[in-house]
Parts: structure tokens; sequence; C-alpha cells
């Protein structure tokens, strides 16, 4: 059966209400703060409606009615208008985010900045280096024998590594090695790189092959081998405040789930270009968060993603203040990313 515009009012009024005042929400109530223009019997009627259709439930006897998951997903595809924020908000984010002196910095203040706005537990993941691409490559010497490999990509990560070379080498062997892995490296995804590492070794010319062999296995575990992804978080103390009751049980679950990284990167990682992704209660595969509901999207500079952020609460959030919050951050980022 699908609600007519009447009862998706009643809905929208039930979940605004709860959410604001964490309270059960009586039929009274709804017609004393919403311009319904019906009477309190017709509002019963439609929360009666609401409930056999499964978008509320009575939480217990004699009380109002809470949102079900069922009604927040609804809430959510068709009648949350994402709420613009104020431009005293947009000038706030731009302020903290611009004074940002390198990539760690800026996922710290991604996620303190998300964690506040939307008092929610925040979570960035680091630009991905699976997505990233070489923007320069760096040969250090530290002996006659021993190379700084120092990495760069296009989203400002830096990865670093120790070569230990068969003999010793020149300054101007370092110089040539340097040109030559930039030549061949430099601009390209991390993901398209191991065969041009092979023929780097394939190229060098004999005097130069065997210190390119040794700095040929670096950069590969450079490149490619590094597989872990790293995650930032924010705000877990949120989760007590103001809505401990909403997660019928105890938190304990929820916060063991948000120390394991794997658990993270699946729920913030998985992002369909700059999509933003609402996942609520049941929805989420983790059974240990399914009293929560996360809000997630994609950032990167341009039309290129390169990382997941969002943030996870209580099913009884904020959507459209929310929502607004991650979309606007995520754009900041990315904007931060495109200008570095």
């Amino acid at each position: 059966m699908s609600l007519d515009d009447r009862k998706l009012d009643v809905l929208r009024a039930i979940v605004e209400d709860y959410v604001a005042t964490r309270e059960p929400v009586g039929s009274k109530a709804l017609v004393e703060r919403h311009h319904l223009a019906v009477s309190p019997a017709t509002v019963r009627n439609d929360m009666a409606v609401l409930e056999d259709e499964g978008y509320i439930r009575q939480p217990h006897t004699s009380a109002g009615r809470v949102p079900t998951d069922r009604g927040y997903r609804l809430f959510v595809d068709k009648l949350s208008r994402v709420k613009p924020l104020s431009p005293a908000e947009r000038r706030a984010i731009e302020r903290f985010l611009i004074g940002a002196v390198d990539l760690d910095d800026v996922v710290h203040r991604t996620v303190r900045l998300l964690a506040q706005l939307t008092r929610q537990v925040a979570v960035v993941q680091y630009p991905s280096l699976a997505r990233s691409a070489v923007r320069h490559l760096e040969l250090v010497p530290i002996s006659t024998t021993r190379l700084l490999v120092v990495m760069i990509t296009d989203t400002g990560r830096v990865e670093q590594r120790i070569a230990e070379l068969p003999g010793p080498i020149s300054g101007d062997d370092v110089t040539q090695l340097r040109q030559m892995v930039n030549e061949k490296l430099g601009g390209r995804r991390l993901t398209d790189t191991p065969p041009m590492v092979q023929a780097l070794v394939d190229e060098a010319g004999h005097g130069l092959r065997a210190a390119m062999t040794s700095l040929a296995t670096v950069l590969l575990e450079t490149l490619v081998e590094r597989a872990e992804e790293r995650i930032a978080l924010a705000g877990t103390a949120n989760l007590t405040r103001g809505g401990i009751l909403d997660f019928q049980g105890s938190l304990r679950p929820i916060l063991e789930a948000l120390e394991e990284e794997v658990i993270l990167l699946k729920l913030f990682s998985e992002v369909e270009g700059s999509t933003l992704r609402v996942r609520i209660g049941d929805e989420n595969e983790i059974e240990d968060l399914r009293s929560t509901s996360v809000v997630s999207t994609g950032y990167g500079p341009g039309a290129t993603v390169v990382g997941g952020l969002g943030v996870l609460g209580p099913t009884r959030m904020d959507y459209p203040g929310t929502i607004a919050t991650v979309r606007a951050v995520a754009r900041y980022v990315g904007d931060l990313l495109a200008q570095n």
C-alpha cells in the first residue's frame, strides 16, 4: 500500500519530533506542533495505518509512537529536505580545514570537524594508495650503499623505505636512478606500476642494473604491497550523550566494532563515487551495528574518489542536517586535495 501525502506528513512530523525530543510522539502533540490541518482523531487513524504498515511502533502501552527503521528509511528517501548549511557553517568548515599543513593534518581536522558538527562518531579513511598516483619519487643517499626512497602521491600521502644496495654508488648514479624512476613512474596510478618497475630493471645500463634491481624490490613493496589502509576516528564519546537508550542494550558491542579497523573500512571505504549512502539499523551488514545508522560518501580531488568519510550514530539522528554536513565536508576536503 502506498501512503497518501497526509500520512507521509504525519510520518515526517513524528520523525522530526522524535529526533528533537527523544520522547515518543502522541497525536495531540502532533496536532499542536504541526500545521496538519486535521483533527487529532484523523491523526490517530493515520498513525494506526502507519503502525500497521511498519513505519512506526509503540515502545510501551499508553505511550506515543516512535519511528521504525522502515519509517526512517522512507523519511530519508522521500521526506527529508536536506538542510542547506548556513553561510556561517560553510565559513567555519572552510576556515577549519584551510589551515591544514599536510595530509595527516587534513584527515585529523576533517574527522574532528565532522564529529563536532554532527555530534556523532566520525570516520575518515586516509586516501587509499590503490586509488592514488605517483607524484614524485625522491632518492636520498644515506650512505654509499643505502638510499632513502620517498614516494609522494597525488593525494598527499608520503611513504618512506630504505633501499640496501649491493655495492657503493656515486652521487651521479643516484641522480640518474632518480631521473629514470620519475620518468617511468611519475603520474602513473599505483595499480599500474608493477610492470613498469620490471621494465626499469630491464632498461638499466650494466653499471646501474644491480642497484636498480635492489631499488625495484623496495619500489614494489612501496607501490604495491602496502595493502593496509588507515582510518581516523573521532567522537566516540558522542555515543553516550543523548541516545544511549536508543541503542537497545549495551554500547559495548558498538564500541568493540568501532575498534576493528576492518569493519570501519568496510563501512566507509565501499563508496561509489561521490554518491551519499545512508544505511539505517538492520540495513547494516555488521550485526553489532544494527542499532545504528551510517551516513557515508566518497571524497577526492575533482571527480576522483580517493577515500570515504562519514558518521555513525543512533538511528534517531538528524538525517537532513547530517547528510548536508557530510556532503559539504567531503566537498571541501576534495577541493583542498585538488589545490595541493
